[in-house]
Protein backbone atom coordinates (compact mmCIF):
# COMPACT_ATOMS: atom_id res chain seq x y z
CA UNK A 1 0.00 0.00 0.00
CA UNK A 2 3.19 2.32 0.28
CA UNK A 3 2.36 2.97 -3.55
CA UNK A 4 -0.42 4.90 -3.08
CA UNK A 5 1.53 7.63 -1.06
CA UNK A 6 3.60 7.94 -4.15
CA UNK A 7 1.09 9.32 -6.02
CA UNK A 8 1.33 13.02 -7.51
CA UNK A 9 -0.36 15.29 -5.17
CA UNK A 10 0.02 18.76 -6.21
CA UNK A 11 -0.82 22.69 -5.05
CA UNK A 12 -3.62 24.24 -7.46
CA UNK A 13 -1.32 27.09 -8.95
CA UNK A 14 1.46 24.56 -10.15
CA UNK A 15 1.76 23.29 -13.44
CA UNK A 16 0.23 19.13 -14.32
CA UNK A 17 3.78 17.19 -15.27
CA UNK A 18 3.49 15.73 -18.43
CA UNK A 19 4.01 12.41 -16.97
CA UNK A 20 1.17 13.03 -14.70
CA UNK A 21 -0.93 13.85 -17.49
CA UNK A 22 0.37 10.76 -19.75
CA UNK A 23 -2.08 8.53 -18.09
CA UNK A 24 -6.20 8.56 -17.06
CA UNK A 25 -6.33 9.26 -13.17
CA UNK A 26 -7.26 11.79 -10.86
CA UNK A 27 -5.58 13.17 -7.79
CA UNK A 28 -7.58 13.63 -4.00
CA UNK A 29 -6.60 16.58 -1.68
CA UNK A 30 -6.90 17.86 1.62
CA UNK A 31 -5.38 19.37 4.11
CA UNK A 32 -6.77 17.06 6.67
CA UNK A 33 -5.40 14.17 4.52
CA UNK A 34 -2.98 12.00 6.48
CA UNK A 35 -0.96 12.21 3.04
CA UNK A 36 -0.49 16.04 5.01
CA UNK A 37 0.64 14.13 8.17
CA UNK A 38 -2.64 13.89 9.81
CA UNK A 39 -2.47 11.15 12.65
CA UNK A 40 -6.58 9.46 11.77
CA UNK A 41 -6.61 7.81 9.47
CA UNK A 42 -10.02 8.11 9.52
CA UNK A 43 -9.57 11.64 8.06
CA UNK A 44 -9.23 10.59 4.90
CA UNK A 45 -13.30 10.68 4.58
CA UNK A 46 -12.66 14.68 4.91
CA UNK A 47 -10.93 15.28 1.38
CA UNK A 48 -11.76 18.47 -0.02
CA UNK A 49 -11.70 17.72 -3.75
CA UNK A 50 -10.14 16.13 -6.72
CA UNK A 51 -8.31 16.58 -10.65
CA UNK A 52 -9.04 14.41 -12.99
CA UNK A 53 -7.33 14.26 -15.89
CA UNK A 54 -7.96 11.74 -18.93
CA UNK A 55 -4.83 11.12 -21.66
CA UNK A 56 -7.42 11.52 -24.71
CA UNK A 57 -7.21 15.39 -23.77
CA UNK A 58 -4.42 16.32 -22.71
CA UNK A 59 -5.34 20.22 -22.40
CA UNK A 60 -8.42 19.43 -20.24
CA UNK A 61 -8.22 18.87 -16.57
CA UNK A 62 -11.22 18.81 -14.63
CA UNK A 63 -11.09 20.24 -11.03
CA UNK A 64 -13.83 19.29 -8.41
CA UNK A 65 -13.69 21.68 -5.33
CA UNK A 66 -15.84 20.92 -2.24
CA UNK A 67 -16.54 23.37 0.58
CA UNK A 68 -15.39 22.76 4.03
CA UNK A 69 -17.61 21.73 6.18
CA UNK A 70 -17.50 25.06 8.59
CA UNK A 71 -19.00 27.09 5.70
CA UNK A 72 -21.46 24.17 4.42
CA UNK A 73 -24.26 26.83 5.84
CA UNK A 74 -27.28 25.41 6.47
CA UNK A 75 -26.57 22.13 5.05
CA UNK A 76 -25.91 19.73 7.19
CA UNK A 77 -22.66 17.72 7.53
CA UNK A 78 -23.48 14.25 8.40
CA UNK A 79 -25.98 15.03 4.87
CA UNK A 80 -22.32 15.79 3.17
CA UNK A 81 -20.11 13.40 4.67
CA UNK A 82 -23.18 10.67 3.56
CA UNK A 83 -22.73 11.89 -0.41
CA UNK A 84 -19.61 12.32 -0.72
CA UNK A 85 -18.97 8.92 1.01
CA UNK A 86 -21.29 6.88 -1.31
CA UNK A 87 -18.61 6.41 -4.33
CA UNK A 88 -15.82 5.61 -2.13
CA UNK A 89 -18.39 2.59 -0.34
CA UNK A 90 -19.33 1.65 -3.81
CA UNK A 91 -15.29 1.06 -4.94
CA UNK A 92 -14.80 -1.18 -1.15
CA UNK A 93 -17.99 -2.91 -2.40
CA UNK A 94 -15.91 -4.78 -4.65
CA UNK A 95 -13.28 -5.35 -2.58
CA UNK A 96 -16.07 -7.33 -0.42
CA UNK A 97 -17.17 -9.37 -3.29
CA UNK A 98 -13.71 -10.57 -3.90
CA UNK A 99 -13.77 -8.96 -7.28
CA UNK A 100 -9.94 -7.74 -8.27
CA UNK A 101 -8.91 -3.96 -9.03
CA UNK A 102 -7.84 -3.33 -12.36
CA UNK A 103 -6.22 -0.27 -10.73
CA UNK A 104 -5.89 0.62 -7.36
CA UNK A 105 -3.20 3.09 -7.73
CA UNK A 106 -5.51 5.64 -8.52
CA UNK A 107 -8.26 4.97 -5.16
CA UNK A 108 -6.35 7.32 -2.57
CA UNK A 109 -9.32 6.02 0.26
CA UNK A 110 -8.15 2.54 -0.20
CA UNK A 111 -4.78 2.45 2.26
CA UNK A 112 -6.04 0.09 4.52
CA UNK A 113 -8.37 -1.95 2.62
CA UNK A 114 -6.06 -4.56 2.28
CA UNK A 115 -5.08 -5.57 5.85
CA UNK A 116 -8.98 -5.40 6.36
CA UNK A 117 -9.68 -7.65 3.86
CA UNK A 118 -6.98 -10.21 5.47
CA UNK A 119 -8.89 -9.43 8.59
CA UNK A 120 -12.52 -10.36 7.24
CA UNK A 121 -10.66 -13.91 6.30
CA UNK A 122 -10.97 -14.23 10.24
CA UNK A 123 -14.26 -12.90 10.79
CA UNK A 124 -15.36 -16.05 12.50
CA UNK A 125 -12.70 -16.25 15.31
CA UNK A 126 -14.23 -14.84 19.00
CA UNK A 127 -10.12 -12.88 19.53
CA UNK A 128 -11.46 -10.88 16.50
CA UNK A 129 -10.20 -7.02 17.21
CA UNK A 130 -13.13 -4.85 15.85
CA UNK A 131 -10.99 -2.06 17.31
CA UNK A 132 -8.05 -2.47 15.03
CA UNK A 133 -10.97 -3.46 11.84
CA UNK A 134 -12.34 -0.11 12.55
CA UNK A 135 -9.26 1.88 12.24
CA UNK A 136 -8.30 -0.19 9.01
CA UNK A 137 -11.56 0.49 7.50
CA UNK A 138 -11.89 4.79 8.45
CA UNK A 139 -14.68 4.08 10.91
CA UNK A 140 -16.74 2.20 8.67
CA UNK A 141 -16.38 -0.99 10.33
CA UNK A 142 -20.02 -1.94 10.44
CA UNK A 143 -20.67 -1.35 6.61
CA UNK A 144 -17.67 -2.98 5.88
CA UNK A 145 -18.27 -6.04 8.31
CA UNK A 146 -22.26 -6.38 8.13
CA UNK A 147 -21.73 -6.41 3.87
CA UNK A 148 -18.93 -8.93 4.15
CA UNK A 149 -21.35 -11.16 5.99
CA UNK A 150 -24.00 -10.77 3.99
CA UNK A 151 -22.50 -12.12 0.76
CA UNK A 152 -20.90 -14.49 2.49
CA UNK A 153 -24.02 -16.45 3.53
CA UNK A 154 -25.36 -15.61 -0.17
CA UNK A 155 -28.25 -13.83 1.17
CA UNK A 156 -27.59 -10.87 -1.42
CA UNK A 157 -27.76 -13.34 -4.22
CA UNK A 158 -30.04 -15.44 -2.35
CA UNK A 159 -32.97 -12.88 -1.53
CA UNK A 160 -32.11 -10.65 -4.93
CA UNK A 161 -31.30 -7.46 -2.82
CA UNK A 162 -30.01 -4.65 -4.98
CA UNK A 163 -26.47 -4.11 -3.80
CA UNK A 164 -26.71 -0.36 -4.32
CA UNK A 165 -29.94 -0.16 -1.67
CA UNK A 166 -27.64 -2.47 0.56
CA UNK A 167 -24.57 -0.50 0.59
CA UNK A 168 -26.91 2.78 1.32
CA UNK A 169 -28.71 0.78 3.83
CA UNK A 170 -25.47 -0.04 5.63
CA UNK A 171 -24.14 3.27 5.66
CA UNK A 172 -27.41 4.89 6.34
CA UNK A 173 -27.32 2.54 9.55
CA UNK A 174 -23.98 3.61 10.71
CA UNK A 175 -24.33 7.24 10.17
CA UNK A 176 -27.67 6.72 12.69
CA UNK A 177 -25.44 5.70 15.31
CA UNK A 178 -23.88 8.22 17.34
CA UNK A 179 -20.30 8.22 17.37
CA UNK A 180 -19.78 11.05 20.44
CA UNK A 181 -21.28 7.96 22.62
CA UNK A 182 -18.23 6.07 24.22
CA UNK A 183 -20.18 3.06 24.26
CA UNK A 184 -23.39 2.36 22.71
CA UNK A 185 -22.34 3.54 18.91
CA UNK A 186 -21.27 1.79 15.31
CA UNK A 187 -18.02 0.10 16.62
CA UNK A 188 -20.52 -1.64 19.39
CA UNK A 189 -23.07 -2.48 16.68
CA UNK A 190 -19.81 -4.02 14.36
CA UNK A 191 -18.99 -6.13 17.79
CA UNK A 192 -22.54 -7.48 18.65
CA UNK A 193 -22.77 -8.29 14.66
CA UNK A 194 -19.69 -10.04 14.42
CA UNK A 195 -19.92 -11.99 17.35
CA UNK A 196 -23.96 -13.29 16.01
CA UNK A 197 -21.76 -14.46 13.02
CA UNK A 198 -19.78 -16.30 15.48
CA UNK A 199 -23.31 -17.99 16.95
CA UNK A 200 -24.74 -18.73 13.67
CA UNK A 201 -21.92 -20.60 12.76
CA UNK A 202 -22.75 -22.84 16.17
CA UNK A 203 -23.39 -26.62 14.90
CA UNK A 204 -26.28 -26.62 16.89
CA UNK A 205 -27.32 -23.25 14.83
CA UNK A 206 -26.14 -23.85 11.74
CA UNK A 207 -27.40 -27.21 11.23
CA UNK A 208 -31.43 -25.50 11.94
CA UNK A 209 -31.13 -21.96 10.87
CA UNK A 210 -33.05 -21.21 7.65
CA UNK A 211 -31.23 -18.17 5.40
CA UNK A 212 -34.22 -15.96 6.19
CA UNK A 213 -33.44 -16.72 10.03
CA UNK A 214 -29.44 -15.61 9.31
CA UNK A 215 -30.74 -12.35 7.47
CA UNK A 216 -32.86 -11.25 10.26
CA UNK A 217 -30.20 -12.18 12.77
CA UNK A 218 -27.62 -10.23 11.40
CA UNK A 219 -29.96 -7.48 10.29
CA UNK A 220 -30.81 -7.11 14.15
CA UNK A 221 -27.37 -6.95 15.20
CA UNK A 222 -26.68 -4.40 13.32
CA UNK A 223 -29.43 -2.27 13.57
CA UNK A 224 -30.54 -2.91 17.96
CA UNK A 225 -28.85 0.19 19.25
CA UNK A 226 -29.39 2.07 16.14
CA UNK A 227 -29.81 5.94 17.06
CA UNK A 228 -28.75 5.52 20.83
CA UNK A 229 -28.82 8.54 23.06
CA UNK A 230 -26.25 7.46 25.39
CA UNK A 231 -28.33 7.23 28.10
CA UNK A 232 -30.88 4.86 29.66
CA UNK A 233 -34.70 4.38 29.88
CA UNK A 234 -34.75 5.81 33.71
CA UNK A 235 -33.29 8.39 32.46
CA UNK A 236 -35.55 9.37 29.64
CA UNK A 237 -38.57 8.52 31.99
CA UNK A 238 -37.55 10.92 34.84
CA UNK A 239 -36.63 13.63 32.33
CA UNK A 240 -39.96 13.57 30.71
CA UNK A 241 -38.39 13.01 27.01
CA UNK A 242 -40.31 12.65 24.12
CA UNK A 243 -39.94 8.80 23.41
CA UNK A 244 -40.93 7.61 26.73
CA UNK A 245 -43.93 9.45 26.11
CA UNK A 246 -44.39 7.85 22.64
CA UNK A 247 -43.50 4.48 24.10
CA UNK A 248 -45.64 4.59 27.41
CA UNK A 249 -42.21 4.04 29.45
CA UNK A 250 -41.56 0.27 28.27
CA UNK A 251 -38.68 -1.04 26.32
CA UNK A 252 -38.52 2.97 25.56
CA UNK A 253 -34.92 2.54 23.37
CA UNK A 254 -35.42 -1.01 22.11
CA UNK A 255 -38.74 0.30 20.68
CA UNK A 256 -36.85 3.38 19.06
CA UNK A 257 -34.00 1.18 17.64
CA UNK A 258 -36.31 -1.07 16.22
CA UNK A 259 -38.73 1.77 14.37
CA UNK A 260 -35.50 3.50 13.38
CA UNK A 261 -34.57 0.52 11.67
CA UNK A 262 -37.44 0.22 9.48
CA UNK A 263 -37.73 3.57 8.58
CA UNK A 264 -34.49 3.08 7.17
CA UNK A 265 -35.53 0.02 5.31
CA UNK A 266 -38.17 1.49 4.20
CA UNK A 267 -36.38 4.55 2.78
CA UNK A 268 -33.89 2.38 1.07
CA UNK A 269 -36.26 0.26 -0.50
CA UNK A 270 -33.93 -2.74 0.55
CA UNK A 271 -37.23 -5.13 0.78
CA UNK A 272 -39.37 -3.27 -1.86
CA UNK A 273 -39.42 -6.08 -4.41
CA UNK A 274 -40.66 -8.29 -1.97
CA UNK A 275 -44.43 -9.14 -1.28
CA UNK A 276 -46.11 -6.86 1.02
CA UNK A 277 -46.65 -9.44 3.20
CA UNK A 278 -42.95 -10.62 3.56
CA UNK A 279 -41.74 -7.14 4.39
CA UNK A 280 -44.06 -6.87 6.75
CA UNK A 281 -43.35 -10.10 8.17
CA UNK A 282 -39.78 -9.10 8.20
CA UNK A 283 -40.06 -6.14 10.07
CA UNK A 284 -42.56 -7.94 12.97
CA UNK A 285 -39.88 -10.32 13.38
CA UNK A 286 -36.74 -8.11 13.58
CA UNK A 287 -38.72 -6.13 15.91
CA UNK A 288 -38.83 -9.31 18.25
CA UNK A 289 -35.30 -9.50 18.27
CA UNK A 290 -34.43 -6.27 19.26
CA UNK A 291 -36.81 -5.75 21.74
CA UNK A 292 -35.31 -8.74 23.19
CA UNK A 293 -32.43 -7.08 23.67
CA UNK A 294 -34.34 -5.10 26.48
CA UNK A 295 -32.20 -5.73 30.13
CA UNK A 296 -35.10 -4.89 31.97
CA UNK A 297 -36.59 -8.21 30.75
CA UNK A 298 -33.46 -10.24 31.32
CA UNK A 299 -35.09 -12.37 33.80
CA UNK A 300 -38.25 -13.58 31.89
CA UNK A 301 -36.07 -14.94 28.87
CA UNK A 302 -33.13 -16.65 30.99
CA UNK A 303 -36.68 -18.45 33.01
CA UNK A 304 -37.74 -19.48 29.65
CA UNK A 305 -34.58 -20.50 28.33
CA UNK A 306 -34.14 -22.64 31.24
CA UNK A 307 -36.83 -24.54 31.50
CA UNK A 308 -36.91 -25.23 28.17
CA UNK A 309 -33.27 -26.35 28.51
CA UNK A 310 -34.72 -28.52 31.70
CA UNK A 311 -37.39 -30.25 29.90
CA UNK A 312 -35.20 -30.21 26.59
CA UNK A 313 -38.63 -28.98 24.68
CA UNK A 314 -36.21 -26.81 22.93
CA UNK A 315 -37.19 -27.81 19.02
CA UNK A 316 -35.37 -25.93 16.26
CA UNK A 317 -37.14 -27.63 13.83
CA UNK A 318 -39.87 -25.43 14.78
CA UNK A 319 -40.09 -21.81 13.30
CA UNK A 320 -40.93 -20.20 16.92
CA UNK A 321 -37.96 -21.95 18.52
CA UNK A 322 -35.78 -21.04 16.13
CA UNK A 323 -36.73 -17.27 16.73
CA UNK A 324 -36.26 -17.86 20.15
CA UNK A 325 -32.60 -19.57 20.06
CA UNK A 326 -32.12 -16.05 17.98
CA UNK A 327 -33.40 -14.28 20.46
CA UNK A 328 -30.93 -15.54 22.92
CA UNK A 329 -28.21 -15.20 20.21
CA UNK A 330 -28.83 -11.90 20.11
CA UNK A 331 -28.95 -11.20 23.86
CA UNK A 332 -25.76 -13.19 24.24
CA UNK A 333 -24.07 -11.36 21.34
CA UNK A 334 -25.44 -7.80 22.84
CA UNK A 335 -23.56 -8.54 26.57
CA UNK A 336 -20.69 -10.64 25.37
CA UNK A 337 -17.97 -8.05 26.16
CA UNK A 338 -16.87 -9.52 29.30
CA UNK A 339 -16.42 -13.04 27.75
CA UNK A 340 -14.21 -11.69 25.21
CA UNK A 341 -10.22 -11.32 25.66
CA UNK A 342 -8.95 -9.10 28.51
CA UNK A 343 -7.50 -6.64 25.90
CA UNK A 344 -10.48 -6.02 23.99
CA UNK A 345 -12.76 -6.89 27.13
CA UNK A 346 -11.21 -4.08 29.25
CA UNK A 347 -11.35 -1.53 26.69
CA UNK A 348 -15.17 -2.11 26.42
CA UNK A 349 -15.54 -2.14 29.81
CA UNK A 350 -13.53 1.20 30.14
CA UNK A 351 -16.49 2.80 27.22
CA UNK A 352 -19.65 1.63 29.22
CA UNK A 353 -18.25 2.97 32.72
CA UNK A 354 -17.67 6.69 31.10
CA UNK A 355 -20.56 6.45 29.35
CA UNK A 356 -23.01 5.86 32.65
CA UNK A 357 -20.59 8.41 34.56
CA UNK A 358 -21.74 10.82 31.83
CA UNK A 359 -25.18 10.22 32.25
CA UNK A 360 -24.89 10.56 35.99
CA UNK A 361 -22.79 13.88 35.83
CA UNK A 362 -25.77 14.99 33.61
CA UNK A 363 -27.98 14.05 36.63
CA UNK A 364 -25.59 16.11 39.43
CA UNK A 365 -25.91 19.26 37.20
CA UNK A 366 -29.64 18.76 37.04
CA UNK A 367 -30.71 17.94 40.48
CA UNK A 368 -31.70 14.56 39.60
CA UNK A 369 -31.65 11.12 41.24
CA UNK A 370 -28.53 9.52 40.07
CA UNK A 371 -29.48 6.26 38.67
CA UNK A 372 -27.39 2.81 39.86
CA UNK A 373 -23.86 2.36 38.65
CA UNK A 374 -23.65 5.77 36.79
CA UNK A 375 -22.25 7.99 40.38
CA UNK A 376 -18.38 8.25 39.73
CA UNK A 377 -18.11 8.83 42.91
CA UNK A 378 -19.85 6.11 44.44
CA UNK A 379 -18.76 3.14 41.71
CA UNK A 380 -15.18 2.46 40.47
CA UNK A 381 -14.91 0.53 36.78
CA UNK A 382 -14.01 -2.80 38.60
CA UNK A 383 -17.14 -2.69 41.09
CA UNK A 384 -19.89 -2.17 37.94
CA UNK A 385 -17.62 -5.01 36.26
CA UNK A 386 -18.06 -7.10 38.99
CA UNK A 387 -21.80 -6.69 39.43
CA UNK A 388 -22.42 -7.10 35.78
CA UNK A 389 -20.57 -10.12 35.49
CA UNK A 390 -22.10 -11.98 38.48
CA UNK A 391 -26.06 -10.80 38.19
CA UNK A 392 -26.42 -10.69 34.27
CA UNK A 393 -23.46 -12.11 32.36
CA UNK A 394 -22.78 -15.48 34.22
CA UNK A 395 -26.68 -16.97 34.16
CA UNK A 396 -26.88 -16.38 30.69
CA UNK A 397 -23.29 -17.68 29.42
CA UNK A 398 -23.70 -20.40 31.39
CA UNK A 399 -27.62 -21.48 30.34
CA UNK A 400 -25.77 -20.62 26.90
CA UNK A 401 -23.55 -23.51 27.15
CA UNK A 402 -25.78 -25.83 27.97
CA UNK A 403 -27.28 -24.84 25.14
CA UNK A 404 -24.35 -25.11 23.04
CA UNK A 405 -21.39 -27.16 24.28
CA UNK A 406 -19.12 -26.34 22.44
CA UNK A 407 -15.32 -24.97 22.12
CA UNK A 408 -16.59 -22.03 22.35
CA UNK A 409 -18.94 -21.98 24.95
CA UNK A 410 -15.70 -23.38 27.22
CA UNK A 411 -13.89 -20.28 25.61
CA UNK A 412 -16.10 -17.16 26.83
CA UNK A 413 -16.92 -19.00 29.76
CA UNK A 414 -12.91 -19.47 30.48
CA UNK A 415 -12.61 -15.45 29.32
CA UNK A 416 -15.47 -13.93 32.14
CA UNK A 417 -14.02 -16.13 35.05
CA UNK A 418 -10.45 -14.75 34.01
CA UNK A 419 -11.76 -11.13 33.54
CA UNK A 420 -13.81 -11.43 36.67
CA UNK A 421 -10.75 -12.29 38.59
CA UNK A 422 -8.42 -9.27 37.12
CA UNK A 423 -11.44 -6.83 37.77
CA UNK A 424 -11.75 -8.50 41.95
CA UNK A 425 -7.71 -7.72 41.75
CA UNK A 426 -8.56 -3.99 40.90
CA UNK A 427 -11.22 -3.40 43.49
CA UNK A 428 -8.47 -2.93 46.41
CA UNK A 429 -6.50 -0.67 44.88
CA UNK A 430 -9.44 1.31 43.38
CA UNK A 431 -11.88 1.08 46.85
CA UNK A 432 -9.38 1.17 49.64
CA UNK A 433 -7.40 -0.58 51.97
CA UNK A 434 -9.33 -1.44 54.33
CA UNK A 435 -11.70 -4.94 54.32
CA UNK A 436 -14.84 -2.64 55.14
CA UNK A 437 -13.49 -0.01 51.76
CA UNK A 438 -12.93 -2.91 49.69
CA UNK A 439 -16.39 -4.55 50.30
CA UNK A 440 -18.80 -1.36 49.71
CA UNK A 441 -18.41 -0.35 46.08
CA UNK A 442 -19.15 -4.14 45.38
CA UNK A 443 -22.03 -4.23 47.19
CA UNK A 444 -23.58 -0.86 46.29
CA UNK A 445 -23.34 -2.26 42.38
CA UNK A 446 -24.57 -5.81 43.57
CA UNK A 447 -27.64 -4.35 45.21
CA UNK A 448 -28.99 -1.81 42.20
CA UNK A 449 -28.49 -4.47 39.43
CA UNK A 450 -30.27 -7.49 41.00
CA UNK A 451 -32.63 -4.89 42.02
CA UNK A 452 -33.14 -3.38 38.38
CA UNK A 453 -33.19 -6.59 37.14
CA UNK A 454 -35.99 -7.81 39.50
CA UNK A 455 -37.97 -4.26 38.97
CA UNK A 456 -37.68 -4.67 35.35
CA UNK A 457 -39.42 -8.28 35.20
CA UNK A 458 -42.18 -6.96 37.68
CA UNK A 459 -43.09 -3.87 35.41
CA UNK A 460 -42.97 -6.27 32.14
Amino acid sequence: MELCYQLPVLPLDRPVPKHVLSRRGAISFSSSSSLFGAPDPRQLSQRRGAISYDSSDQTALYIRMLARAESAGSIPARRIRRLFSFQRHLLSSRLLRGAPHLNTLHILDEDYCGQAKCMLEKVGTWNFDIFLFDRLTNGNSLVFLTFHLLNQYGLIELFQLDMVKVRRFLVLVQEDYHNQNPYHNAVHAADVTQAMHCYLREPKLAQSLTSFDILLGLLAAATHDLDHPGVNQPFLIKTNHYLAALYRNTSVLENHHWRSAVGLLRETDLFSHLPAEDSLGIERQLGSLILATDISRQNDYLSRFRTHLDENSLCLGQSSHRHFSLQMALKCADICNPCRPWELSKQWSEKVTEEFFHQGDIEKKHKLEISPLCDSEANTIASVQIGFMTYVVEPLFAEWARFSDTRLSQTMLGHLGLNKASWSAMEPEASGSSEEGESEPTRATEEPSSRALSQGSQES
